[in-house]
């Protein structure tokens, strides 16, 4: 490590498990990268629902992972782990994390990084690969989304659902969000959607059948499961296709099967933390070719909410739970430094 690093670095540290008040300001040793590892100086952190899951005590890390929350970086990279190519130091980045984001320095993989480009804040870039790789993985390889067809988003002003938004249209899909106001359902028509229901007030599957003339989507990316899961199907038409990424709605559903058989209707779904380093790899990787351009240029932007100091991640979690958010919530780890 380079000798120029401090000892000890400033973390949120999760207590026991809890409310957003058990997340705790630490002072750990600053760790040092294992092979085929790197050190970034953490800029800004995301923020995400699994975070909160993990503080409340439902969602351990995986063996091996840090036990800080913290999914997602953007930051210097300041310290190389053996058989990391030396070209590596100085790069700022972004990167998928297996934990440890809410702290002043956090290890991550090479390859799960993605280089943050001129005009891209630290923040914004922060707010990214957690998303960006959920949806990516989810809507365009598991969901085989393809351009013309119409996608079903629940939760449309989440930074799932902005980011969902945005790359469907971008790669030229009709997008139907839901919403829980109608104030959030202006906020998903500005980020693009084509139609912004308010699931408290309206029907969804009667509003998705009469926008597309009966037919029904093609894709449908839900956050809720339970009750919805029979209801999403409704929504799809033949061959539709319903992919699972969490389970607000609860982890059990009662389906109609013989339904599903006869409209040749599939569900998948997934869960990306656990999953392996190489895959991960392959998957920056695919998005470096597929998505970065348009990051580069300007096309694509992270919808941003707020923006915390480290101190305050007990308010963001707050901020997060209270569901009144419109996209990204980002801890600022230096301070304004970028």
């Amino acid at each position: 490590m380079a000798d120029e690093l401090p000892q000890t670095m400033s973390v949120v540290a999760i207590s026991e498990p809890g409310g957003p008040d058990v997340l705790q300001i630490e002072s750990r040793d600053v760790p040092e990268p294992a092979q085929g590892e790197v050190l970034v100086r953490v800029s800004h952190a995301g923020v995400n629902r699994p975070d909160c899951l993990q503080r409340a005590g439902s969602y351990p890390p995986p063996k091996g992972a840090s036990d800080l929350p913290g999914l997602e970086i953007a930051g210097e990279v300041v310290a190389l782990g053996e058989g990391v190519d030396p070209g590596e130091l100085g790069k700022r980045v972004c990167a998928l994390t297996n934990g440890g984001g809410y702290a002043e320095y956090c290890i991550a993989r090479p390859e799960h990084c993605l280089p943050v480009p001129p005009g891209l804040s630290m923040a914004e870039a922060a707010a990214i690969p957690e998303t960006l790789f959920t949806v990516w993985h989810n809507v365009f390889q598991r969901g085989y989304a393809r351009d013309g067809e119409t996608i079903l988003i629940h939760g449309g002003t989440s930074g799932i659902g902005t980011m969902a938004t945005m790359l469907a249209k971008l790669f030229g899909m009709t997008v139907i969000t839901t919403s829980g106001s109608e104030e959030k359902c202006a906020a998903s028509r500005k980020v693009g959607a084509d139609l912004a229901i308010n699931y408290k007030t309206q029907d969804f599957v009667e509003h998705v059948k009469a926008f597309t003339d009966g037919k029904g989507a093609e894709l449908v990316l839900d956050v809720v499961a339970g009750d919805y899961t029979q209801r999403n199907l409704d929504a799809l038409g033949e061959d539709g296709r319903l992919v699972v990424i969490a389970v607000l709605g609860g982890p059990k559903s009662e389906i109609n099967v013989a339904k599903m058989m006869v409209r040749r209707q599939s569900i998948t779904g997934s869960t990306l933390r656990p999953r392996s380093n190489v895959f991960k790899g392959m998957l920056a990787d695919e998005l470096f070719r597929e998505v970065w351009p348009l990051v580069e240029n300007g096309e694509l932007r992270p919808v941003m909410d707020k923006t915390f100091p480290l101190s305050e991640a007990a308010e963001a979690h707050q901020r997060m739970e209270a569901g009144e958010h419109v996209g990204k919530i980002v801890l600022d780890v230096a301070g304004g430094a970028n």
